[in-house]
């Protein structure tokens, strides 16, 4: 079992705010950010709060830990609380299957939800990118923007209980499975966020 968030957070936490952070653009200690194709960085804002961290977007990124990369099945999960709705539905979740995260030939699998209620599973291949399931899919796990605009998502990918699958669950509900045959399921875990969003995420884990 890896502890991948907790361990970094108490380190962020022992370390004045301003040298976490390192300025726009600049991940905490132990973090790497990539935006979409050529968008700049500088609009990118990660910082430790609370138990988690606190992601605040202009571009689409991952974000990930170079520790997370291993192989054979896994699970992963994490906690998303999205602070305020965006002017346009975007995604956020978690991504697994990292490889050569830092060239033009990226390669993971995503899955992400959105505050209409819907979840996508799909895959990224350098600058294309094909869908897992049939595209945005409404679901009832997925919560919507409560009264004060915010919703929290749990959302897992498991590749452990069955290692001939892997499933994706938000909330604890299975909301799709797929073949894990067909589905690059070694390398880097870490999180994708679409464009414009303000999300805490909390409990990021990985368990091989």
């Amino acid at each position: 079992m890896r502890r991948i968030l907790t361990a970094a957070v108490l380190t962020l936490l022992a370390t004045p705010l301003a040298a976490q952070s390192g300025g726009a653009g600049t991940p905490p200690e132990g973090w790497t950010v990539r935006a979409d194709g050529k968008a700049e960085q500088n609009n990118v804002k990660v910082v430790p709060m609370g138990e988690g961290l606190h992601v605040t977007l202009g571009p689409a990124i991952i974000l990930y830990q170079e520790a997370t990369r291993d192989s054979g099945p896994f699970h992963t999960l994490a906690s998303f609380t999205q602070s305020k709705p965006s002017k346009h539905p975007e995604g956020y979740g978690l991504f697994f299957g990292g490889k050569e995260l830092g060239s033009e030939g990226q390669s993971y699998t995503y899955f992400l939800v959105r505050q209409d209620g819907s979840y996508l599973v799909k895959r990224r291949d350098g600058a294309k990118t094909s869908d897992v399931s049939k595209g945005w899919t409404a679901h009832p796990a997925v919560k919507k923007p409560d009264g004060k605009g915010s919703a929290t998502n749990l959302l897992e990918v498991d590749n452990k209980v069955d290692p001939t699958k892997v499933t994706f669950k938000v909330n604890g509900q299975d909301v799709y499975t797929a073949d894990a045959g067909g589905i690059q399921v070694d390398g880097i875990v870490g999180i994708r966020m679409n464009h414009n969003l303000d999300v805490h995420v909390e409990g990021f884990d990985v368990h091989r």
